[in-house]
């Protein structure tokens, strides 16, 4: 009996499978994972097979971010722009941390994707569409930075390894050396307030999906109490 794998090394070899299987790879095993030979032998052919399909890396990993960008929500019918905002970033979080590689590998990139533009295009669009100028929404996706593409740069990110290596990333201890403590007394005290969904201290690290949210709706009241008093560029101080 044709186990599935077999099955689907039978498959005749096209684009679309080309990308699935590079996105399960690094989805397993990290970005690092990612070559062309490691590509070649899960799909059981020869390297150069690959290349009538992708030109080469830099193309593959172009279309894996694309492929990721595509699973993100479109706009939600009739919601006002600040909803539709957020749901969107948070799909795009979603998104991302399906694929913990991506924010590596949109960071590698020199210029944006085809999908990143049209996501990035949409989500201009929406704010333009909720009454904002081009100035204020210019300002605005200054603001949000990468947040508007699902991921932060976080302070000292154990998260990012399992991007890379597929490894999941022990959480660091909340709780300092006593002699770190001393010399860092207020690290010490928020690293030991690390705080969960319900606000209660249940263990050592901090609940990143609430701490994302969290700066993404002090943005987004930031940005909507600009926007009410039809804030522009002209009236930042010299």
């Amino acid at each position: 009996m044709v186990d599935q794998a077999e099955t689907l090394r039978r498959t005749p070899l096209s684009r679309d499978r080309i990308l699935r299987a590079a996105v399960a790879l690094a989805d397993a095993a990290g970005i690092e994972s990612l070559s062309m030979r490691n590509l070649a032998q899960d799909l059981g052919v020869a390297p150069m097979a690959l290349y009538k399909h992708v030109s080469n890396k830099d193309e593959l990993l172009d279309a894996m971010i694309d492929l990721v960008v595509a699973e993100i929500d479109p706009p939600a019918p009739g919601a006002g722009w600040k909803q539709s905002v957020r749901g969107r970033i948070l799909s795009a979080r979603q998104a991302l941390r399906r694929h913990p590689w991506a924010p590596l590998a949109v960071e590698s990139r020199n210029m944006a994707t085809p999908g990143l533009l049209a996501y990035l295009d949409s989500v201009v669009g929406t704010l333009r569409a909720g009454g904002f100028s081009a100035d204020l929404a210019h300002h605005v996706m200054h603001a949000m930075g990468s947040r508007v593409l699902g991921f932060s740069q976080e302070l000292f990110d154990t998260a990012r390894d399992t991007g890379r290596s597929g490894a999941a990333a022990d959480q660091p201890s909340a709780d300092m050396p006593p002699e770190m403590a001393a010399r860092f007394p207020h690290l010490a005290e928020i690293a030991r307030a690390a705080a969960h969904d319900d606000g209660s201290v249940v263990g050592p690290g901090c609940d990143d999906q609430f701490e994302f949210e969290f700066a993404l709706d002090l943005l987004l009241d930031g940005v909507e109490r600009l926007h009410r008093q039809g804030w522009t560029s002209a009236h930042r101080p010299g």
